[in-house]
């Protein structure tokens, strides 16, 4: 369990509690987070992060009514900067996305800058927002990584509790630097509030001597029963990794399955570079 599950910040939010879904536009359904919480856990400040990056959304449930009272639907990506001072809880993002469905607006643009100003609004930093059409989403195409995946490596678990000292020792003290990219897809772990489950796929990109991916895979399965929100897991991750390794670069990127009509990406990379496009099929 997470030290800060019970903190002043996440008691008003309305994940777990029974809400009524709205259908007319009201931006003050949003709700955030502080950064701040998981990351003064892990020993990062928000003035001086260790990683770039950003989260990306896809939301998949977004509909307005044009002037003529007629449904448009369309399909919506959402980055966030990792830089942001907080990010948006998600079942207020869907309750938030929700209240469009029965709103009139004059165009696709008018909707786009509405989401624009209050996702900024509740970010604390601007938040880029793009809308497709249903058919014409080519970042929603099935990617094909090239990472190698560790998931059938034949080892034995014998505790389910997040444990990141499997990654002592896990590095070759000797042998070349190594561009290295690896993929599982076994990360599990549960919401920080209502404990239910979050399944992702974990990307790893590395440059440095060759990491024991039998101890990565172990690390990596040890989130389980672990309880913080997707954002929170990646930055956890990325810091241990950069805690126990030599590492020239490193990039961590989880792809999360969809829930509620959202899908949240957390990406974060020693490189300035953005989240690369790569849907898996479970999203």
């Amino acid at each position: 369990m997470s030290k800060y599950k019970d903190s002043q910040a996440l008691k008003g939010l309305t994940l777990g509690k029974t809400t009524a879904y709205v259908s007319e536009y009201q931006p003050e359904i949003l709700q955030a987070v502080p950064r701040s919480l998981n990351r003064d856990d892990i020993d990062v400040s928000n003035d001086n992060l260790p990683f770039k990056g950003e989260d990306v959304w896809y939301g998949y449930e977004l509909s307005w009514l044009n002037a003529k009272g007629k449904p448009i639907v369309a399909v919506a990506e959402f980055r966030f900067p990792c830089e942001s001072e907080n990010i948006v809880e998600s079942k207020s993002f869907k309750l938030y996305l929700n209240s469009f469905n029965q709103s009139r607006f004059d165009s696709w643009h008018a909707v786009k800058d509405a989401l624009t100003k209050d996702l900024s609004e509740v970010a604390k930093l601007p938040v880029q927002v793009t809308l497709f059409a249903v058919d014409d989403c080519p970042a929603l195409q099935i990617g094909q990584s090239t990472a190698l995946c560790i998931d059938d490596l034949d080892i034995n678990i014998d505790d389910f509790d997040f444990n990141p000292s499997l990654l002592e020792g896990a590095q070759a003290i000797d042998g070349e630097i190594r561009s290295v990219s690896l993929v599982s897809h076994l990360l599990k772990s549960n919401c920080l509030i209502t404990n239910q489950p979050d399944w992702a796929s974990l990307y790893i990109d590395y440059q440095g001597k060759e990491i024991d991916n039998e101890k990565l895979l172990a690390y990596i399965i040890s989130f389980r029963q672990h309880n913080e929100f997707h954002e929170q897991c990646v930055e956890r991750i990325f810091c241990d990794l950069q805690h126990y390794f030599e590492l020239s670069s490193l990039t961590v990127y989880a792809r999360y399955t969809r829930r509620g009509g959202l899908d949240i990406n957390p990406y974060r990379s020693t490189a300035d570079l953005s989240a690369p496009s790569l849907r898996t099929l479970r999203q």
